[in-house]
C-alpha cells in the first residue's frame, strides 16, 4: 500500500488571449488582485493557429502567459477557473467576451490546465470544471501530449514554460529545501 502524501504547492500561471489592449490590462489588474503580483510575463504572440475565437473577440488575437508570485494548491485550481470565468464576464460587452483566460499551473513534472470543456483526456474536477496535464516535463524540457492545444506546443510558450517552471524550482527550494526537487523529475 503507497503511503498518502500531500503534492508540493504549484505556480499558478494564466494564458490570456485578446484582442485590444485595453481589455488586456483590465484584465491582468483584475488577476492580480485576485491572485497576487505577477513573476513572469511571456512574449506576445499572434494566437493564429485557429480561428476559434475570432467570431467572439474579432480578428488579429494575440496572446501571452503569465505566471504568480504566490503559490497554490492544486486542488484550488477549480475555485481558480470560477474566478477567471467571473473576470471574462465582467469584462464582455454585448454578451461577448474580450479577453480568454485559461488559469492552470505549473509543477516540476507537469503544466496542468483548467476548462469547462469535457473530453476523453480531461478528469471532473467537480463545479464544471475539467483539468488536463497539458505539457509534461521531460528531458529538460516541457513536451506536448497528443492532445495539447496548437498555440501550447509552439517555441514561444514552451520556453515560457520552462522559464516559469526555474523560477518554480527556485522557489520550492527556498521554501520546502533541495530534498522537495529531488522527489520530482
Amino acid at each position: 500500500m503507497g503511503r498518502l502524501s500531500c503534492p508540493l504547492p504549484a505556480k499558478l500561471i494564466a494564458g490570456l488571449i485578446w484582442h485590444d489592449d485595453s481589455s488586456l490590462e483590465k484584465s491582468l489588474k483584475m488577476l492580480r488582485r485576485s491572485f497576487g503580483p505577477t513573476d513572469f510575463c511571456a512574449p506576445v504572440f499572434a494566437f493564429d493557429l485557429t480561428d476559434y475565437y475570432e467570431a467572439e473577440m474579432g480578428p488579429g488575437l494575440r496572446r501571452t502567459f503569465v505566471s504568480f508570485r504566490r503559490l497554490i494548491r492544486p486542488q484550488d485550481l477549480t475555485a481558480i477557473k470560477e474566478k477567471t470565468n467571473a473576470i471574462e464576464r465582467r469584462l464582455a460587452a454585448s454578451g461577448k467576451r474580450r479577453v480568454n483566460i485559461d488559469p492552470g499551473y505549473v509543477s516540476l513534472g507537469k503544466l496542468v490546465l483548467a476548462t469547462t470543456k469535457n473530453h476523453a483526456h480531461r478528469l471532473y474536477a467537480g463545479r464544471g470544471i475539467f483539468e488536463e496535464v497539458t505539457l509534461v516535463y521531460c528531458n529538460g524540457s516541457f513536451t506536448p501530449q497528443a492532445h495539447t492545444y496548437p498555440d501550447y506546443r509552439q517555441e514561444t510558450p514552451i520556453e515560457a514554460f520552462n522559464a516559469i517552471r526555474r523560477l518554480y524550482a527556485q522557489q520550492i527550494q527556498t521554501t520546502h529545501g533541495r530534498t522537495a526537487l529531488s522527489r520530482c523529475p
